[in-house]
């Protein structure tokens, strides 16, 4: 037991760092140093696919209508996928109202024809689309004035087809939103590491960019569209194979998205679920790795956790392997917070920190099934 707790802390300890190096190799992008007089050109098609989210578009809509980019070099196509609610209508109206009234916006209804109804919401919306580059973000976001204007710079400095950028989690002092903002946070430190590594493994949907002729070149989601999710990671895999220029992460507070927290544990587990069950399709070995470590790591603690009940000579160790988890964990995410410019809640980082390692156990072993239940659909992953 003291031999495998540390192989795992010495692994976990070592990728952890490894990370760390990454985080800070990959170089923060910043606008200052391009010339002013430098205009904006890129066009970009703004994709939006949305279900029953009504509480959260007015959010959403307010945001890219403050968008500092001008506007006939952008437009916004949401994608219906069968709401139930009023979306529909706040985005008709939201249409006709003063403040966009300069601004290309077009609703379309999905069309399913796969098992994955985003994947065909997007297929959809790149179907309809006018301009150069896709970029996706979902309902519950809020993009920031400045992100076309960021995004533009980056492509204009770096001739790249596929752009991953920040995202961060909206929160208050409950303890379930304090938990999605640190593992948002661990997720995000997680994405720029790898990059600066040299292979990126994560991205999200939430803030991605790509440009819509290396979306026909790799047939789309052709391949993975048997799977509900995943439209994001499995659209990096394809990029990393078929580019040239490796993707790259656009590192600056001024281009982060944010996005709102799920409401309910169960709608969080559900949703921790839909991500992990798309790990064991990845083709990536070791974004396969990473996980099984991660796994491993939490899987441990809690079976060294039950042992130190009945041995409590077993407690040094246990202290040691944690003390030595917290201090790790710690510094990953303060980088992260530090980039963000986020709060640091002491007290909520020790009871993620605590209660972290039953919620992925129990989420890795969930996923397993390959069922889970979200925008009130039902959805069983293929095991083959």
């Amino acid at each position: 037991m003291i031999l495998a707790g540390s192989i795992i802390i010495f692994l976990y300890s070592l990728v952890m760092l490894y990370l760390m190096y990454g985080y800070v190799k990959t170089p923060y992008f910043s606008t200052e140093a391009i010339p002013k007089s430098t205009s904006q050109k890129t066009t970009f098609s703004i994709l939006i696919p949305f279900r029953n989210e009504a509480e959260n578009l007015p959010r959403l809509l307010t945001s890219l209508q403050k968008l500092n980019y001008p506007h006939h070099l952008f437009e916004i196509i949401l994608i219906n996928d069968a709401s139930e609610d009023s979306s529909e209508k706040i985005i008709l109206d939201f249409k006709q109202s003063e403040n966009a009234q300069n601004i290309d916006i077009k609703l379309l209804k999905n069309q399913r024809i796969s098992a994955s109804p985003k994947k065909d919401a997007l297929t959809q919306g790149i179907k309809h689309a006018l301009n150069t580059w896709i970029l996706t973000t979902d309902a519950d976001c809020e993009v920031p004035p400045t992100w076309l204007k960021v995004l533009d710079t980056f492509i204009q400095k770096h001739d790249v087809p596929f752009i991953v950028a920040p995202i961060t989690t909206t929160t208050n002092t409950s303890f379930a939103q304090q938990f999605q903002y640190f593992d948002t946070l661990s997720l995000q430190f997680i994405t720029i590491g790898t990059f600066g590594i040299g292979n990126p493994l994560l991205c999200n949907g939430a803030n991605l960019a790509y440009k819509k002729n290396l979306f026909k070149e790799v047939n789309g989601f052709k391949g993975n569209d048997h799977l509900a999710s995943g439209d994001d990671i499995f659209m990096l895999e394809k990029a990393k194979r078929v580019t040239p220029t490796r993707p790259k992460f656009i590192k600056n507070k001024d281009a982060i998205v944010k996005t709102q927290p799920q409401n309910t544990w169960s709608n969080l587990v559900q949703q921790r679920i839909r991500w992990a069950s798309k790990t064991s399709k990845q083709k990536d070995s070791t974004s396969k790795l990473l996980g099984a470590l991660v796994f491993c790591t939490n899987l441990w603690i809690i079976i060294a956790a039950i042992v130190a009940i009945f041995q409590t000579n077993f407690l040094p160790f246990l202290g040691f392997f944690l003390v030595l988890k917290l201090i790790v964990d710690g510094i990953a995410l303060l980088l992260s917070i530090r980039f963000s410019e986020g709060t640091f809640h002491l007290f909520y980082f020790m009871l993620s920190f605590i209660s972290y390692p039953f919620i992925t156990v129990f989420v890795v072993l969930k996923s397993l099934t390959g069922s889970y239940t979200w925008k009130g659909r039902n959805y069983r992953m293929p095991f083959k």
